[in-house]
């Protein structure tokens, strides 16, 4: 089980220039040059929630207050007061300082009220609400977050207050000095608490949006509610989805899982993902989003989201979810898993990348689980390495009809008919068939009949809907109740095209604008949008919080979402078909004419932007992207409104960098700016802007992809465009594991090798590009014929590079990458003996001390090692073990690469050790092994790789010397490599397997019949994981048919003997 070996050829790091840096971007990358094996082929979102909700009335939002504290405590203070006083960064000075304590305030701190947060306001950075509402502490009295301007004593088991002047007659200068001691430290102390309070308020929040509440009925999911918490609390899963049909209830249902486990004191954090803008929805703003949340719920885990601050940034999203999440909630010592809640998980674009992640919290379900709703299986829809998460689906069903009669009866007494002329039984029964169990359409009803229309009563929509012979579970019959409503609401053809326009400007709309600014921006005159927003508040399942009432929000903050898709789909009739790609088109249009408008004052700080322009600012690339379609026709564009708005800005497009990135990248960006001087044309510009927000953090992406598909729209694009595009969707890909990106990434690719015609020198680099992207393709879908083409343009990469050409080697080893690929599908010996051939050139290529010269051994030595697997070439083996050693010895114990070079030189010497039984190479490979493993402590993701090497070796050398200690280590390496691989990770099976056959061993040697229970125990596991068709199951099932005939042997207990007839017949097939 060799551990898998990295990159040949790292991204070259000098880069003189931007745009010598952006040139460079197209060589050098990692994830195409590895020759050989590589190293891996808050709020309350129930409040944002909809589903069974009582009436809206537009007028009188309803405030939905969460549950009061049982009591107050004061604030124990956790770690040392230098670990408390950790500094904030620069951009978070001025938030920090707004939150600071007055001094007076501090010297208070002795006797401070213990007032719990729920009865006082919260500063403003810490109110985590998702819906208006406060935020709610735990059950845990330890773990409540006093508010800022009410200063507490750090937990000074109700010491009175300290008076410098109570027995003055004893009065000693010692006594003084105490005093003043103690003053002192209660005072640092809260001033640091202050500090970290204020950084902590410096996260991401979730967007406060609804004050209304959809409603729970009593016991109306309490079999579902029962299952999912038995499943909770009596599996190790990581990870539990619900997941159903739109409307079926799935965020009411969230909602109420939230309040349970936030009343029994297990509520992590909860995340409404629907309402998220564009501009905080990459996977690492989420996190954040929910360390925030965290550190509002449990204020004892604020010093550890803190320092995840200060650690964090830059990092991948796996460290981000061990610092943000795992670290806060393991430093509460909580007895029970906390429980992030996240709806509407599928709504979410970064959903693939963030469940991919989750993959490497596997073994920490028992600090934090997550439960998770979607329209969605992802394990049916094979989401990338799902088959890594410990993942339990569950799917949500129609509400029982008893339920959906009781809404109905609750809400339909609360209706103002007309003349008495209410809902008869058989309407009511009518109504209940015609719901199919979807709670949102029996909301939906009720919205309608509630909405004071101007014309028709209640009774006559009444009569219209029970009319319907379409069920909600037929074809269409949610679309025919839209469809009838929005007909009632907008019945002229004036209204309908002012909603069209209203519908479409809120679906493309990234932020809330003022009344004005809206209509500014989409051209719906401002007098009408009052009314539009009043008739289509019968069809919102939120309403925005008081504060905002005169404000236009996003539409997928107000609505469901099976009404958006509804307006957007084909089918929809014209007169409410909305276009998305229309809108954008409009507002980016607008956008770009603002910005053309802005007065020099504007760009140099001296005059402040009002809130539309920075919108436009901010947003303008956005909206260009989906409201532009890419063309190679460049009279075409040359003649489009947008060609000619682009023109108008030219001249201020560098000035409206500057502001862009002072928005998106906070601190000192004086380098950046000097860049942006460099920058000749709008092409140029956009480009340096996608290359910023990349190096920024990673965050940014949405922004980056932007403003690329905009510069390739711009005349045609040109090839370096293209290329940054692609790899700007090809890292994506990488990250994500989405093949659509991938895809995306091949078309721009293509685009820039189109406009790179023989001889142009950077012909070859683009053949490479393409042939990446494919080989990316080829890796998630496994079509030959992709990888078949991405051969052939690597070819044409090497063909167009001969010797000395720089990058030659570079092209090498992609070339032989996908060869391998080639050779691990069909086995042609042929096709190795090129890897083998190619990689003696590339590592001619590389001689000593060129710093891939280390990679080049390494890739050639594993083809050597391959050869010798298919053929039993002593030679071949000889040299694989002498190249791994010469690229030990360039990687010092300080090399990073070190425990690769290790792992490499122990397995080959163990192949070696399978061949002539030599202890002196088995010693050896297990020295090496240790050495790899010192060099991987726990985190390291790749630890359980590094800990069944050095189990495996060392049951080795038990079966050469029998000693017992030895056996006893391999046990103990194997538990702790199999609590970091829990079902259903696919590696799982590997320490099963060497767990399996020790404990064989150690029955073997002391006859203790419940070791052998054990051993049955764990290889019992196998069918399971390696499932009919995997290429070890036959193998696994051998060794259980074995372990089981073994019991029966010694216990002469028979019954095992229906067992060991199911296997072997599966064998015997």
């Amino acid at each position: 089980m060799p551990p898998p070996t990295p990159p040949m050829m790292p991204p070259p790091s000098a880069k003189p220039s931007f745009f010598g840096r952006l040139s460079r971007l197209v060589k050098g990358r990692s994830s195409r040059s590895s020759v050989g094996r590589s190293l891996e082929d808050v709020a309350e979102a129930a409040n944002t929630s909809f589903g069974l909700r009582p009436p809206h009335d537009s007028s009188t939002p309803s405030t939905i207050p969460l549950p009061l504290a049982n009591n107050s405590t004061t604030l124990n203070v956790q770690g040392s007061v230098s670990q408390a006083l950790m500094q904030p960064s620069p951009n978070e000075h001025q938030q920090i300082e707004s939150l600071r304590p007055t001094a007076s305030a501090l010297c208070l701190a002795a006797s401070a009220s213990t007032t719990p947060i729920d009865q006082e306001p919260v500063p403003q950075s810490l109110i985590a609400t998702a819906g208006g509402s406060n935020v709610t502490t735990s059950h845990d009295p330890q773990d409540r977050l006093p508010p800022s301007h009410t200063p507490q004593t750090p937990s000074l088991a109700a010491a009175p207050p300290i008076s410098l002047f109570d027995g003055a007659h004893d009065f000693q200068m010692r006594d003084f000095i105490n005093n003043v001691s103690v003053f002192n430290e209660v005072g640092t102390q809260q001033n640091a608490l202050e500090i970290q309070r204020a950084r902590l308020g410096t996260l991401p929040r979730h967007p406060a949006m609804s004050t209304k509440r959809a409603e729970y009925l009593p016991n109306s999911r309490q079999p579902d509610v029962e299952k999912l918490c038995e499943r909770e609390s009596s599996s190790a899963d990581l990870v539990l989805c619900i997941h159903g049909p739109a409307g079926i209830g799935k965020s009411t249902l969230a909602g109420h899982l939230t309040d349970e486990f936030r009343a029994a004191g297990r509520l992590a954090a909860s995340i409404f993902l629907g309402v998220i803008p564009v501009d905080m929805s990459e996977p690492e703003t989420i996190v954040k989003m929910i360390g925030h949340e965290i550190g509002c719920i449990h204020p004892r885990a604020i010093p550890k989201i803190v320092e995840a601050m200060d650690q964090c940034h830059g990092t991948s999203l796996e460290a981000h979810l061990q610092g943000y999440i795992v670290e806060p909630l393991g430093s509460l010592g909580h007895p029970q898993p906390l429980i992030v809640v996240m709806d509407a998980l599928d709504e979410w674009r970064s959903h693939e990348t963030f469940l991919k992640a989750l993959a490497e919290l596997n073994s920490k379900s028992s600090i934090v689980k997550f439960f998770l709703t979607s329209r969605l299986n992802p394990c049916a829809y094979h989401s990338p390495d799902i088959d890594k998460v410990s993942i339990y689906t569950y799917a949500l069903g129609p509400i029982s009809k008893e339920v959906i009669k009781a809404y109905f009866h609750k809400y339909l007494a609360k209706v103002r008919w007309v003349d008495g002329r209410k809902a008869s039984s058989a309407d009511v029964e009518k109504l209940i068939e015609l719901s199919g169990g979807l709670p949102v359409w029996a909301s939906t009803v009720i919205g309608l009949l509630s909405h004071p229309f101007s014309k028709s009563p209640p009774h006559e929509i009444l009569a219209e809907i029970v009319g319907s012979r379409r069920q909600v579970g037929g074809s269409d019959g949610l679309g025919e109740l839209y469809r009838n409503a929005l007909m009632r609401l907008f019945p002229s053809s004036d209204a309908q095209e002012c909603f069209r326009r209203h519908m479409g400007a809120t679906i493309a709309l990234q932020e809330p604008l003022t009344i004005a600014d809206f209509s500014t921006l989409s051209g719906v005159p401002s007098h009408l949008i009052p009314e539009i927003q009043f008739s289509l508040s019968a069809l919102q399942i939120r309403s925005p919080p008081p504060v905002s009432e005169r404000m236009v929000h996003p539409a997928t903050t107000l609505h469901h979402l099976s009404l958006l898709e509804h307006l957007q789909a084909p089918t929809t009739e014209a007169s409410f078909a909305t276009s998305t790609f229309h809108s954008h088109s409009a507002i980016s249009l607008t956008c770009l004419e603002l910005l053309s408008t802005l007065q020099p004052s504007s760009f140099d700080g001296k005059s402040r932007l009002r809130a539309l322009q920075r919108y436009a600012v901010k947003y303008w690339p956005n909206h260009a992207f989906n409201g532009t379609p890419r063309s190679n026709d460049q009279l075409e564009w040359s003649q489009s409104e947008h060609c000619s708005a682009l023109q108008k800005m030219s001249d201020i497009c560098g000035r409206w960098a500057v502001l862009f990135l002072k928005d998106r990248i906070p601190g000192e960006i004086d380098s950046i700016l000097e860049d942006v001087r460099e920058a000749d044309s709008m092409v140029s510009i956009l480009r340096m802007v996608a290359y910023w927000l990349s190096e920024s953090g990673g965050e940014h992406w949405g922004f980056q992809v932007a403003c690329l598909e905009v510069a390739v729209r711009i005349d045609g694009g040109d090839a370096e465009a293209w290329s940054d595009l692609g790899r700007c969707y090809d890292t994506r890909g990488d990250q994500t594991g989405n093949l659509r990106m991938h895809e995306e990434a091949v078309v721009a690719f293509r685009q820039a090798l189109n406009l790179r015609s023989d001889p142009h020198p950077s012909r070859g680099d683009s053949f490479d590009d393409v042939a990446g992207a494919l080989r990316s393709c080829y890796k998630q879908n496994g079509d030959l014929n992709i990888l078949d083409e991405a051969i052939s343009c690597y070819r044409m990469a090497v063909t167009l590079s001969p010797t000395p050409h720089p990058d030659r080697a570079m092209y090498l080893g992609n070339l032989t990458n996908a060869l391998n690929d080639l050779y691990y599908h069909d086995g042609d010996l042929t096709t190795l003996d090129e890897v083998i051939y190619l990689l003696r050139d590339a590592l001619a290529l590389c001689p000593p001390p060129h710093p891939d010269h280390p990679w080049s051994l390494n890739s050639l030595a594993n083809a050597l090692d391959d050869l010798y697997q298919r053929n039993g070439d002593i030679k071949a083996l000889d040299e694989a073990v002498l190249l791994h050693r010469k690229a030990l010895a360039l990687r010092p114990p300080s090399n990073t690469d070190r425990p690769v070079s290790l792992g490499n030189l122990a397995q080959v010497l163990l192949t070696l050790y399978w061949r002539n039984e030599d202890l002196d190479t088995l010693n050896e490979v297990i020295s090496l092994q240790r050495e790899a493993l010192g060099l991987n402590p726990a985190p390291y993701p790749h630890r359980s790789i590094s800990l069944n090497n050095l189990a495996w070796s060392l049951l080795m050398l038990y079966w050469h010397g029998k000693d017992i200690g030895t056996l006893d280590e391999c046990i103990s390496l194997g538990l702790e490599a199999l609590a970091l691989c829990p079902s259903p990770n696919p590696e799982r099976y590997k320490t099963l397997n060497i767990l399996a056959r020790a404990y064989l061993s150690q029955f073997e040697q002391n006859g203790a019949v419940e070791v052998l229970d054990e051993a049955i125990s764990l290889a019992r596991e196998w069918p399971v994981l390696c499932r009919p068709g995997h290429r070890d199951r036959a193998e696994c099932l051998k060794f259980l048919v074995h372990l089981l005939k073994r019991r029966r042997e010694f216990t002469g207990d028979d019954r095992d003997c229906g067992e060991i007839e199911d296997w072997e017949a599966e064998l015997g097939d």
